[in-house]
């Protein structure tokens, strides 16, 4: 099937399949940093009704993971008329170096911090999700137009890091490239072929003159201060003294360090990580939480979930870095296990995937490729 249009607007949202297709051929990102992301972990609760405050907003940023891992928690006691919801989360930054981290188990383990557990104790976890979001921020964003289309909201990356925000950036773009596509329609001439394509350029320095440039120029410098050897010290230095006097005026931007998916040490250079057990009642294991997410896949569909190089996992990725791909997926879609002639193999369990796009970032041998699945399967959310 194809599909023809005078002009193509991806909003695939985070890592998006097409988009990352069209920053490659039409090299997007050419003089700009490479995107890095977070991997965002969510839940929602019911919880007793004395321990509910609805408007109460918590933010953390550290613990569990240590000083030089990019990490922080969110905590929304949320105010609905008749229930007690709190809505709760953790996002570690891929471009952790340690292959024995795993995201999921460091959510759960923020949740037994003396400060939160008491707060889901006796109550009822109603959803569980996760999705990657973009932490590259200004320097990250990549040319907005290439032939036949343009780029927004998450798909070109404007989410305010600071802020875990990129709801109102996102709908800014939109409206820009709608406001650009209507002018370009109307610049057609009468006698336009009915394919006739129009132009997107204005779209570029329409974006650059508006709210949304001055806003995340103005973080530029927030998660590469923390990307330095000072780590979290780093980044409250920053944003404590300089970014708290100059509001992001400073003469000079730095740079990201690289891709994700280039950060991870070897395992012999690692330490592994020992995870407390989950509960049952405030922490989970990663099926029950896969189980909350109503994700569906058809049994007979191709698979969505595709290996460059089927030697890969176990010739490099298992025997470097320990198979972090059980680790980093906050679904269990990856594990290894025994093969027949005795030696290992990566297994993946495609039906589990709640479509977060983590391993297409994080694998160190971009090995992975997460593509759309058949059907529209994935994750079901309630609430979320």
């Amino acid at each position: 099937m194809e599909l023809r249009a005078r002009t193509t607007l991806l909003a695939e949202g985070c890592h998006g399949s097409l988009t990352k297709e069209a920053v490659d051929k039409f090299a997007l990102r050419e003089g700009k940093c490479e995107q890095i992301y977070g991997l965002g972990l969510k839940e929602v609760w019911r919880v007793a009704p004395e321990k509910h405050q609805p408007g109460r907003v918590e933010h953390t940023t550290g613990w569990p993971v240590d000083i030089h891992t990019w990490g922080g928690s969110f905590l929304y006691h949320l105010d609905e008329p008749d229930d007690t919801i709190v809505v709760c989360g953790y996002v570690v930054g891929l471009d952790y170096t340690n292959p024995y981290l795993s995201p999921f188990r460091e959510f759960q383990r923020w949740k037994t911090h003396p400060s939160v557990r008491p707060i889901f104790e006796g109550g009822e976890r109603l959803a569980y999700g996760a999705r990657a979001l973009n932490e590259g921020g200004f320097q990250s964003i990549p040319k907005l137009v290439f032939p036949g289309g343009a780029l927004i909201g998450c798909a070109a990356g404007f989410l305010n890091v600071p802020k875990i925000k990129g709801t109102h950036t996102a709908m800014k773009s939109g409206m820009v490239a709608a406001e650009t596509a209507f002018a370009g329609l109307r610049a057609l001439p009468d006698d336009a072929a009915e394919d006739a394509p129009i132009s997107m350029d204005a779209y570029q320095s329409a974006m650059e003159s508006s709210w949304v440039w001055d806003e995340l120029r103005a973080v530029r410098n927030v998660k590469p201060s923390f990307e330095s050897p000072l780590g979290l010290f780093g980044l409250m230095a920053y944003a404590g003294g300089m970014h708290y006097l100059l509001n992001g005026a400073e003469p000079f931007t730095w740079k990201h360090r690289g891709k994700d998916s280039d950060a991870l040490k070897p395992a012999a250079q690692c330490t592994p990580i020992d995870y407390p057990k989950p509960d049952g009642k405030v922490t989970f294991d990663i099926l029950s939480s896969v189980a909350l997410t109503n994700t569906n896949h058809d049994h007979n569909e191709p698979p969505h979930l595709t290996l460059r190089d089927d030697a890969v996992p176990v010739a490099r990725n298992l025997a470097e870095f320990d198979g972090p791909e059980q680790r980093y997926c906050p679904a269990g879609v990856y594990e290894f296990v025994d093969d027949e002639a005795g030696g290992r193999k990566l297994q993946i369990n495609a039906q589990n995937c709640i479509h977060c796009k983590t391993c297409d970032i994080k694998c160190p041998s971009q090995n992975i490729d997460w593509v759309v699945p058949e059907g529209g399967g994935g994750p079901a959310y309630q609430g979320m």
